[in-house]
């Protein structure tokens, strides 16, 4: 009985951390957008933050866990179990259709709403934007997303991949651990806020060939990429120490 506990515990810890990470790299919107992982050993529950915490405060304590319908799971009244409906319409989708995400993040930083705004999307410009090449969907914009039945276009939409453009909205990464889907957010909002930089320069902007862009691209995926998170990840923690 011990086991499912303690991989929870430890979920809650890293969730928590990702929340004040995404708030030290300023990615926050006051208490809008939201970053989810799925309970270990359970395919229909997830945590998410309570509604109204800001992130830099998040602690394991003021995650609210849930089931796909929305209903939370731990005994609580209605203050301590709120949670954002956008939110869980948008996570719940992903969480459902693709077991192998453990954790999603959502933004609305300024330069990943710019980018979302661009017919072109995220343009392959960069080191970090050519971890993202053909690896990258976008979904339609349709209002706030308070309709479930945006589910199905918001999976569809994702495809295969582990990061989409929100068009007209921001941004979503997510990863097999919370370690990857924080250097996916990370990167792709590193992205976006190179290419607003490179656009308003005002001069021509180079792009690399078709082959180095999925070489650049196949090197971002190789073998080790997951140790790498782990290491970027351990290093990031101390950042909020």
């Amino acid at each position: 009985m011990d086991a499912p506990l303690n991989a929870e515990a430890k979920v809650r810890f890293e969730l928590a951390a990702l929340y004040r990470l995404v708030a030290h790299f300023r990615m926050t919107d006051i208490i809008d957008t939201h970053i989810s992982a799925r309970v270990p050993g359970r395919e229909d529950h997830f945590l998410i933050n309570r509604y109204g915490v800001l992130f830099h405060e998040m602690q394991p304590e003021d995650l609210v866990k849930i089931d796909v319908e929305g209903n939370p799971v731990d005994p609580g009244d209605e203050e301590t179990n709120k949670v954002n409906a956008a939110g869980f319409t948008i996570h719940s989708a992903i969480h459902m259709a693709r077991h192998d995400l453990a954790c999603v993040v959502h933004t609305h930083t300024a330069d990943g709403m710019a980018v979302s705004c661009q017919e072109e999307g995220l343009l392959p410009i960069t080191q970090h934007a050519l971890k993202f090449y053909e690896r990258l969907g976008y979904h339609d914009y349709q209002g706030i997303a308070l309709d479930l039945e945006e589910r199905e276009s918001l999976v569809q939409d994702l495809g295969t991949h582990k990061a989409m453009i929100l068009r007209n909205h921001g941004l979503l990464a997510a990863g097999s651990t919370v370690a990857e889907a924080f250097v996916n957010i990370y990167y792709l909002e590193r992205s976006c806020q190179a290419q607003i930089k490179a656009q308003s320069a005002g001069g021509k902007i180079i792009y690399p060939s078709k082959a180095v862009c999925e070489r650049t691209r196949g090197q971002y995926e190789r073998p080790t990429s997951l140790d790498y998170c782990n290491r970027v990840w351990t290093s990031a923690l101390r950042l909020i120490e």
